[in-house]
Order: C-alpha cells, then sequence, then structure tokens
C-alpha cells in the first residue's frame, strides 16, 4: 500500500527543500541567497523536500548539471501557496471527478505536482511517495522574490553520505540525514494535491530510510 504524505524538514516559519543544478547556477544562488542568472527563470524549476529523493534524482550529484546540491528554506506560507495552486501532473480518478476538471484545473494553475517512490539510502525504491513540486509563472516568481529566506550548499553533505552508504555503513549515514517529519496539511491543502488525509490521532515521527 502506497503513502502519500509530505515528509520535509521544516520549523515553525519555514521548510526545507532541494534542488540541484550546475555549478554555475547554484553559485550564483547562493551568492545572491536567491536564484539569479544563468537561472532560467521562464522554465518550470522542480523543489524537492524528501533528501533521498533528491540524492536519487540528482544521482548524488554526479548528474550532468545537477553536480551541486543545494537547500533552499522557504516560508511556510509560500510553500501552501503553491500547494494551493497546484494540479497534479497527470489526470487521477478521485482527485478530480473528470478528465475536464483536471485539464482546465491544470490549465490554470501555476504548479504541478507529482508523486513518486520515495528512496532508501540505497536509492532502492521505497512504498511511501515522495512529492515533486513544479513552479512556473506566476509561482516561481513568487518563489525567487518573496519565499526564499536562505540557500546552503549541501553539496558535501549529499557525497559524504553517499561515501558512507558504498562503504555499507548505513547506520553511520543515517546520522547524517535531515530530519524529516510528517508535514501538517489541512484537509483542503491534501485534497488538492492529491496526499491522505491527515490523521489526528496518528503520530508520525522521523522517517527511517535504512
Amino acid at each position: 500500500m502506497t503513502c502519500r504524505q509530505v515528509r520535509a524538514s521544516f520549523t515553525d516559519r519555514d521548510i526545507t527543500v532541494y534542488q540541484a543544478y550546475s555549478p554555475q547556477i547554484a553559485d550564483a544562488a547562493v551568492a545572491a541567497g536567491t536564484f539569479v542568472a544563468p537561472f532560467k527563470r521562464d522554465r518550470m524549476t522542480w523543489i524537492k523536500p524528501s533528501f533521498p529523493w533528491m540524492m536519487y534524482r540528482s544521482g548524488c550529484a554526479t548528474k550532468p548539471g545537477q553536480e551541486r546540491v543545494l537547500a533552499i528554506q522557504i516560508t511556510r506560507d509560500g510553500f501552501e501557496w503553491a500547494l494551493a495552486h497546484a494540479a497534479l501532473s497527470h489526470y487521477e480518478p478521485g482527485t478530480y471527478d473528470s478528465q475536464q476538471q483536471w485539464a482546465e484545473r491544470k490549465q490554470a494553475s501555476p504548479v504541478r505536482v507529482q508523486w513518486d517512490p520515495d528512496r532508501s539510502l540505497t536509492l532502492a525504491p521505497l512504498s511511501p511517495r515522495a512529492i515533486q513540486i513544479g513552479l512556473s509563472g506566476e509561482a516561481v516568481s513568487r518563489y525567487l522574490s518573496q519565499w526564499i529566506t536562505t540557500i546552503i550548499d549541501i553539496t558535501g553533505l549529499v557525497q559524504e553520505i553517499h561515501d558512507l552508504v558504498t562503504v555499507g555503513d548505513l547506520a553511520a549515514a543515517s546520522q547524517k540525514l535531515p530530519a524529516e517529519r510528517t508535514y501538517p496539511l489541512t484537509g483542503s491543502l491534501a485534497t488538492a494535491i492529491g496526499a491522505d488525509q491527515p490523521d489526528p490521532q496518528l503520530e508520525r515521527g522521523p522517517t527511517t530510510y535504512l
């Protein structure tokens, strides 16, 4: 059984998302505190709250154009605005009443959401789903000018964890993972992105990726 929850590192005000870019884009972003040229703001940009999924997607910072992994802290207000203005990338019965309703929602939304298998420390697929959030148009403008509070280059951490996994020390690698918890979605936000409805009776602690 799959599970769709937003798992992330977050505080009362901010949530951490991850992106991987070339050194040129990453250096400029860290220096400016937001994304600037050569970042292209007219393209959809995908943010990912799951650290292990970011490791998988970037090939642990080895894929061309993804050699640098950034941790970006954004306001929770901004993050929730993105979810409230999102449409799933693909039609899904149950989330939408009809394909027409989904198509209309997608046409009007500057944000895309998709759910992919989260990843273990060895990058094997897990049953729980990790959310990816694509920003375009107004959402990108808000992201760059209003939501971002801090950008940190964490490529060294990604490489350190990868090295530990490579030599088989999963326990030590796990200790270095950012702590991720279930993000508290309202019922309406969960419905908008096709997530599991929140269960206030069930306490969920940090994710285990072993």
